[in-house]
């Protein structure tokens, strides 16, 4: 069965967004390249930054799908299908993510790790998010809503929160340590509500027979 469901899921998925997600990082991670002078690790640290907001944004549109109440009606549930969907999409989003990364210069290049800890639980959170609304609502194409909330916590993220949640910090702040943790929390947090979003509800007219 799920071999069956490869090519038609594969012809299904976003291509456009999920291409035009991964050029705009690369684009992105290719600015430090592109300045004449020393490489600034400042800058190569905010361009990976915005490398990893680009693909979560395609990332956003992954479980767009305009077939969708003609497909649940398969015998075939829906983390199955999600599930393949995050599973072809996933090698497309780490090769972007590590020609991204290799496109900053080395001088200028910030702590790999813990920048990809970063671009994973963003990616995550737009996943779940796009979960959340297939789950909760009867929309086909949750990525415009999910990517317009992103673009918002990301603006509120940098300029609301306080100094002692920041999480968009500097590998010299001595709050670097702590704020990846706190990153790989917000990591679980989205894994776990992604994970539940894709159970499928039980319908609302089902009644249980008294024994």
């Amino acid at each position: 069965m799920t071999r069956a469901l490869l090519t038609p899921v594969l012809r299904t998925l976003p291509w456009r967004a999920l291409a035009a997600g991964g050029a705009t990082a690369l684009l992105l991670a290719g600015i430090p390249r592109m300045l004449s002078g020393a490489p600034d690790p400042w800058l190569g640290l905010i361009s990976l930054r915005g490398a990893a907001l680009a693909l979560a944004l395609g990332l956003a549109f992954l479980l767009d799908d305009p077939a969708r109440h003609i497909t649940s009606a398969v015998p075939v549930r829906r983390p199955l299908r999600v599930g393949l969907r995050v599973a072809l999409a996933a090698p497309w989003a780490a090769l972007c993510w590590t020609a991204a990364v290799f496109l900053v210069p080395g001088e200028a290049r910030p702590p790999v790790g813990a920048l990809t800890l970063e671009a994973i639980a963003t990616a995550v959170f737009a996943l779940a998010a796009a979960a959340l609304i297939i789950r909760r609502s009867t929309v086909t194409g949750p990525g415009t809503a999910v990517s317009t909330w992103l673009l918002c916590t990301a603006a509120a993220a940098f300029l609301l929160l306080p100094d002692n949640w920041s999480l968009l910090v500097t590998p010299d702040d001595p709050r670097w340590t702590d704020t990846h943790e706190r990153w790989a929390m917000l990591l679980a947090v989205a894994l776990v509500v992604g994970t539940r979003a894709c159970v499928e509800p039980l319908r609302a007219g089902l009644r249980l027979r008294p024994f």
